[in-house]
Order: structure tokens, then sequence, then C-alpha cells
């Protein structure tokens, strides 16, 4: 009898803990299915003598939502995924305007929120190159889109933004996510624990402050041809550009305009007067010297600290500078930017070589001055960084005015699509044949070396040996639209510097590599690209129904092994109350 008490026991045990490891797994965990996993790009973040900007967190854990959520709705847990589509549709159509107030409100605001997520046009990702997302896009479209990343970066960057905010590519598995999401939304319940819908997830380490962070310049020179018995040291014409990048995901930071185009630029033209000093009979009396340089975003550090390791003998050489940004996405008209007065006898001398020779290949070119201030730690202009060590230079650029710190500086609305080759062929002709105006024996030149006479006659002309080359400037356009250049995630020998340095070499004579420290007002964060797993998350009141059906489940089927084996007798047994042990002692 005590054996059959005790088999008895053992089983309601066993039952009893069946039920509650149910009951745990159940309460406690989420049912879920891994909707996809998608990459995502963290949005900037740095300090600039010791004020904080861009997004200060990077892990992310909340429910999904949309930006047709209801007013008045607690989102401190809600990560907002929002399309720059309709950021496009939002500027157009103004009876939309309270979805881009909402945005401005809650990143200017700082108002209490899970995070944000952008989703960007699939023709923006470098990494997947498909034909087919470009032609997608009608022309105003892109302009559109390219109008609204404009002001969304320059939103993003300056603010202090404390919740995670990410970026990602639009494809078919997210854009079902957010149909889903939308629908959940409109519906006026938002994603909760108790409603279910997605949640995302990004798991990703504290970002951390990257130390010492290098920035590197690289120099190369093409000697000029001295006369015999000529004591004095040849004067020089420098070519300079800055390759570096900044952006509200430096991750996605390529810069194709500012300054891809630029680098483009400086190594075609390095490329043809190497073709053109090859010769003794065509080279000049000059010295070329071309300069990648580093640190641009941050106030052309980089030219700072170069110019610096200059002797002054080098310095007092140099007759003129000439910097190039941004020469990509331009029609008809470029600017010519300088710190002296236009009155200068150097500047008049600059600004008529390029403008004649613009007028020849039907360019418009403007002289705009802006006088600096010595003082002032702020550079809008990389030849400012030469006017401040009294060098005569200039900036060619599409931009009529400086843009602002940090800002126009190879971001999210600068890719490979609002890119004009054509534009780039055009600034080089114009750039290197105002050069060699300066210093080659023109009317001989053509004369005697290519047999040619008149005054609409170039140098650089096409179906030469000296045309430029469309297919190198396409080559390297291409390759500088799929590579982040953020200074401080460059290493000192990062593919991308070694292969600016070979190219260099190539071309020029006596290539040097400079490395230097960013200055210390500049602090920039690491953990910039992360994976993004999306779940589809169960209600509570499905947790709790899948609960009582399981438990039913388990009651029905011990019931029923209990009758089976033992009798109808024993099922009631099990739940009768045993009489007392006074009634027993009786």
């Amino acid at each position: 009898m005590s054996s059959r008490k005790q088999q008895e026991r053992q089983m309601l045990e066993s039952i009893y803990s069946m039920i509650a490891l149910v009951f745990i797994l159940v309460t406690c965990m989420e049912l879920c299915d891994a909707a996809t996993v998608v990459d995502v790009y963290r949005l900037i973040q740095y300090d600039i003598s010791g004020a904080q900007f861009g997004s200060r967190f990077a892990t992310l854990n909340h429910h999904a939502g949309s930006l047709h959520l209801p007013p008045g709705v607690d989102l401190s847990r809600t990560v907002v995924i929002i399309p720059v589509r309709e950021l496009n549709i939002t500027l157009v159509k103004v009876k939309q305007l309270n979805q881009l107030i909402f945005m401005i409100e809650f990143i200017a605001q700082r108002k209490p929120l899970g995070g944000l997520l952008f989703l960007l046009p699939q023709m923006l990702n470098f990494e997947n190159r498909d034909p087919t997302s470009e032609s997608k896009y009608q022309i105003h479209e892109k302009k559109l889109t390219k109008n609204v990343l404009v002001e969304l970066e320059r939103l993003l960057i300056h603010a202090n933004i404390p919740y995670p905010v990410y970026f990602a590519f639009e494809d078919d598995d997210i854009d079902a996510v957010l149909a889903d999401v939308k629908r959940n939304d409109a519906s006026g319940q938002p994603a909760t624990a108790t409603t279910g819908s997605y949640k995302l997830v990004v798991s990703a380490p504290e970002p951390k402050r990257i130390a010492s962070p290098a920035i590197t310049n690289i120099q190369g020179w093409l000697p000029g041809l001295k006369a015999d018995g000529d004591p004095n040291q040849l004067p020089t014409i420098a070519i300079v550009a800055s390759y570096d990048t900044f952006g509200t995901a430096p991750a996605l930071s390529v810069g194709s305009d500012s300054n891809g185009s630029g680098i483009v630029a400086l190594l075609e033209i390095a490329r043809l007067f190497s073709l053109l000093y090859s010769n003794p009979k065509t080279r000049g009396r000059y010295n070329l010297l071309f300069g990648l340089t580093s640190g641009g975003p941050y106030n052309y550090n980089g030219t700072h600290k170069w110019l610096r390791s200059f002797d002054q003998r080098l310095r007092e050489s140099i007759d003129y500078a000439i910097c190039l940004n941004s020469i990509g996405s331009w029609d008809n008209k470029l600017w010519i930017h300088v710190s002296k007065p236009p009155e200068n006898a150097f500047i008049k001398q600059i600004f008529e070589g390029f403008s004649t020779v613009a007028e020849e290949l039907g360019i418009e070119v403007s002289l705009k001055h802006k006088k600096i201030n010595i003082s002032n730690p702020r550079v809008a202009w990389e030849h400012e960084q030469f006017s401040k060590l009294r060098v005569t230079a200039a900036t060619l650029t599409e931009l009529s005015a400086p843009p602002e710190l940090l800002e126009s500086t190879g971001g999210l609305s600068d890719s490979r699509h609002f890119v004009n080759e054509d534009a780039i062929v055009r600034s080089i002709k114009l750039v290197a044949e105002s050069i060699a105006t300066n210093f080659v024996k023109l009317p001989s030149l053509r004369r005697h070396v290519y047999g040619y006479q008149g005054k609409n006659i170039q140098i650089f002309a096409d179906d030469t040996s000296l045309a430029v080359n469309a297919p190198y400037i396409r080559s390297w356009l291409d390759l500088l639209s799929q590579t982040p250049r953020v200074a401080p995630f460059l290493s000192k020998n990062d593919p991308f510097v070694m292969a600016l340095k070979k190219e260099l070499e190539d071309h020029t004579h006596e290539v040097n590599v400079q490395h230097e420290v960013l200055d210390g007002m500049f602090t920039i964060y690491d953990s910039t690209k992360a994976k993004l797993n999306i779940y589809q998350v169960a209600s509570v009141t499905f947790d709790l129904l899948l609960l009582l059906v399981l438990g039913s489940y388990l009651i029905i089927l011990f019931t029923f092994l209990v009758i089976t084996t033992r009798g109808l007798d024993d099922l009631i047994s099990l739940f009768r109350r045993p009489p007392s042990r006074k009634v027993k002692a009786a």
C-alpha cells in the first residue's frame, strides 16, 4: 500500500514539474521568429572641445514604430523607422509636414525616444551596385533625395542625441517589416509587450574614443627645367586636394564630389604633366608640387601640419597654390576663392590665366574674396592655411560660399549618382591649361613642338597624347565612391592611402608620406557598423492563450493516462482530501 502511494506521489511531482517548466518557459521567453538581419550604420559620435555631438549610444533593444503613430504616445521604448522616401513626399506635400515636424521635435528637443532607424534608397548603397536601382529614379527625384539628405545631415550632425540612431538600406525584407509596423500603428495601438509586433535588436559594445587618430599627407614632385648656370632656385606651383571625408555615417561617407572629384583631378593633372615634363623640350621652368592632404573636414588640420613641415626656402619658392575642392557636380560656373584682395598682382595673374582658358572652354569663372582672421581657428577653405603663412593660394570649387564646419564634406548626400564626369574633365582641362599658360613658352611650344599656330590652341587637346583620360578618371572615381575615408578610421598603412601613394609614385618623383596626429579639439568614437536583428514578437495575450492550451492538454493527458491504467477511483482518490491524523488514530 505504501509503495502504491509513493508511486502516485512521484507521478504527481513529475507532472507538476513539467507544468511548472512549461509555465516558466512560456512566461519568461517571448515567442518570436527571426524576421531578418540587416547591416546598419551608426550615426557619427564626436566631441569638439568637450562639447558632445551625434548619437551617444549604440545598443538597441526596442519595439519598432513608424511615423504613423498617434500623437502623445510614449515612444521611450520605440525605435521609429523613417524611410527617406517618405521625407521626400513630406517636403512636397504640405499636408504631411507634421511628419517632418515630429522628427525635428524629437531630435532638436531631445525628447525621449528608443531610437531612430533611417532607411536609405538602394541606389546609395555602394556595396551593392545594382544598375536597375538607379534607373528607378528620375532626375527630379534624385535632386529631391539629395536635398532631403543634406537637410537631414545638417540636423543630425550638429545635435546631441541621447539614443541610438542608425541607417540601413531598403530591401524587400525590411520593407515588408515596415509595412506590418505601419498597419499596426494605423490601428492606434503602438507596439508594446501586450500588443506584439517587431523588435529591433543591435548588440554593440559601448563606443570608445579613438586615441591619437592619425592623419596622413602625401606629396610628390615634378622638377622643372633649370637653365645652365642659373644659380636661382626654380619657383614652384602647388596643386593640392584634401582626400578624407566626414558625414553622419562614417561607414557610408565616400564623398564622391567632396572631395573625390578633387583627388581624381589632381591625379590626372599629375599624369598629364608627367608626360609633358618627360621631354626636356616641353618641361616648364617651374617645379610642380602635388599634395594629397588629410584632416580637411577638421579645419584642414593636415594641410596646416604639412605646410609647417616645409622649410622657409621651400615656402618662399611657392608662387601660388591651387586647391581643388568639389568640382564634380557643376553645370557651367566655377568659383575661385581667395584671401588676398582681387587687386593683388598675384591674384590678378591667377584669375586672368583661368579666365582666358575658361573663355576658350566655354566655362564661366568668378572670383570671390574672403578675408581671413589669423587668430580664428576656423578655416573654411584649404587655401586659407597657405594664406596664413603668406603664401598666395586659391581654391577652385563649384561652391559659391564656404560650407559650415563639418558640412559638405562627403556625407550621405555625396554619392556617385550625383557626380558628373564631364564636369571633372572640364575642370581638369581648365586647371591644366591655366597652369601651363603660366610657365610654358606657349607661342614657341605651339609653333615648334606641335606645329600649331593661332589663338585658341590647347596644349591638352582631345585626340592627342596629352588628352585628358576619361576612363582613368572614371576608374578612380568609382574606387573613391566605394571607399569611406573618415580620417580617424584610416590607419597609417591603410590600403587606400597606399594606393594614393603608389599612384603619385607612378607620375611624380620624391614621393613622401607624412604621418601626423589630429588636433585634440576633435574627438571621434568608434562603433560605426553593426548587425540589426529584427524579430517578430508575439504578444503577451498570445503567450497566455498558448499557456492555457498547453496546460489543458497536459491535464487531459494526465487524466486519460490515470483512468486507463488505474481506473476512475484512483483518479478521484488523488484529489480527495486525506483524513486527518486524529481520524486515523481513532
